[in-house]
Formats: C-alpha cells, structure tokens, sequence
C-alpha cells in the first residue's frame, strides 16, 4: 500500500468546503467549519478524501493539528495521482 504525504495550508470558516491550489508548495484547503474541537482538521481531511476518492479513514493529519500549516498523509494513493488530481507542482 502506498502513502503519501501532503502539506496543507488552512483556511477555516471559509464561504465554501473546497481545495484552492498550491502556493509555496503547500495544497490551500478551505473548509466551513470552525477550528475548535477538531472540527477544521475533520472536515480538511474529508475534502481532500472525496476529492481523491479514498475513504476519510485512509487521510489523517500527521503534524500541526492546531495550526493551519499542516502535515496530511494519505493512505492507498501514488503521489502523481494527487498531483494530477489537485493540479500541483510537477504535474
């Protein structure tokens, strides 16, 4: 099984739940839940999930759960497929 990881800025209580694009190497995720209780780092995850087709249980943050730089790593992915998928660097 492969798995890989990918650096996310976020930005919580945005206007929608989407992936923005890459700046400074870095995957924009914004999402409409707030950053309590997990909720941001909860929803970052089924984003990035639905938008690579794997299950939320296979996408985890890794490092910076209470920070918006953060450190996901995805399970059951190449890492050119999400490149390709979220258009990043290299692709």
């Amino acid at each position: 099984m492969h798995s890989v990881r990918i650096a996310v800025r976020v930005t919580p209580r945005s206007g929608r739940d989407e992936l923005a694009g890459w700046a400074g190497g870095e995957l924009i995720v914004r999402v409409t839940a707030a950053p309590e209780s997990g909720k941001a780092n909860a929803a970052v995850c089924v984003v990035l999930a639905r938008a690579l087709g794997v299950p939320k249980s296979s996408v985890r943050v890794v490092r910076g759960p209470g920070s918006r730089h953060k450190l996901l790593e995805v399970d059951g992915v190449e890492e050119s497929l999400v490149r390709e998928i979220t258009r990043g660097p290299g692709s």
